[in-house]
Parts: structure tokens; sequence; C-alpha cells
């Protein structure tokens, strides 16, 4: 899913400028960061991500993401529940990821937490997007917040549900991601 320019014309366009100074930033920038993402497991993925990310900056997330997703079985949560003690010494071994103990365990959970929603036939998308009745918020496109009375909300429930790494401000960052709200600048051509 991409904002509908070829590359070509993508290359002359003016963009957010956080994107602006690396070539993997630049492409996840113009083809996936602030696409509304529909897909129950992709938001999830995301939102664990995410929180690898707290206290790091995102292009070091982006630039271990493939061996993230080698790491957690391309985050299928059914396979990541399963994930036992095993496992989690494994990943603290797999140098291409983020290796925290506790981001490793909150994973392994929120699957498990993914998972028990799915069995009782709650969608996770569904749950996601039902914060903004399934719209698309937009945000100033000139200042952006850290935070927001939405995030704070939405990472209350997260938490209450037994999510970790999951702060309003990481919720921010994920709903900005996942597309829940446009934070691309105004003269970014995204917008």
């Amino acid at each position: 899913m991409s904002h509908h320019l070829n590359p070509a014309e993508i290359k002359h366009q003016k963009r957010c400028t956080w994107a602006e100074s690396n070539a993997l930033m630049q492409a996840y920038h113009d083809t996936e960061w602030g696409v509304p993402q529909r897909d129950s497991r992709m938001l999830w993925e995301m939102l664990m991500l995410e929180g690898f990310q707290a206290g790091l900056s995102w292009i070091t997330v982006l630039r271990k993401r493939e061996a993230f997703r080698q790491a957690f079985a391309d985050f299928d949560p059914v396979k990541v529940a399963n994930f036992n003690e095993d496992d989690i010494n494994r990943l603290m071994n797999n140098e291409g990821i983020i290796r925290a103990r506790a981001k490793i365990q909150a994973t392994i959970a929120g699957a498990k937490i993914y998972c028990e929603m799915k069995a009782r036939g709650e969608s996770f998308s569904d749950f996601c997007w039902s914060f903004t009745e399934r719209k698309v918020l937009n945000g100033n496109g000139s200042s952006v917040p850290v935070m927001t009375p939405l995030s704070e909300e939405i990472s209350k429930e997260l938490k209450r549900r037994g999510f970790k790494f999951v702060g309003p401000t990481i919720v921010y960052a994920w709903m900005q991601a996942v597309g829940i709200v446009n934070d691309h600048a105004s003269d970014c051509f995204c917008r």
C-alpha cells in the first residue's frame, strides 16, 4: 500500500522533514507511514515494534525489522504466543534484534492477548479502529504532539488488557505509523 505515486514522481516530492535524512526512512515514509492499516496481524506487529523502539530511534527498528520478523515467526501471534523460555534465550542471543528481555516477554504476552481476543471473536483491527469509529484522524499538519488524550485512552485500555510497552507516547507513534492519525506535514505529498 502506498500514497499512489510512482518512484520517479516521489523522488521530486516534498516529504516530512524527519524522513529526509535516510533512504530507508524515506521508503518507509513514502509507502507505509500514515497509510491506514486495517490488517489485524500487521496492526499488532507494528504495536510490538513500537514497543521495542521505546528509548531508541525508529531507524534502529527499521534496520532490524527483517531480523525481527525472522526471530518472531513473521509476527504470527499464534506461533509467538507459544514461545517459551528457550525461545526467550534464543532471542536474547540474537544480535539482529533489540535484545531486551522485558520487551521480548511483552511481545509474547501481547501475542497471547491477541489470540485471546480472537478466540472471543474480537478482531484486533476492529478494536484498534473502534476508538475513532473507523475514521482516520487528521493532525493539523504543522505541530505534532507526542501524545494526545486519545492515545492516553487507548494506552489505558491496552494496559487494562495486559499489554506492556504501550504508554501514551508509544501508542501515539503507533497511531501515526498505522494511519489512525494522519500527521504528515501540510506540505508533504503524502498529506
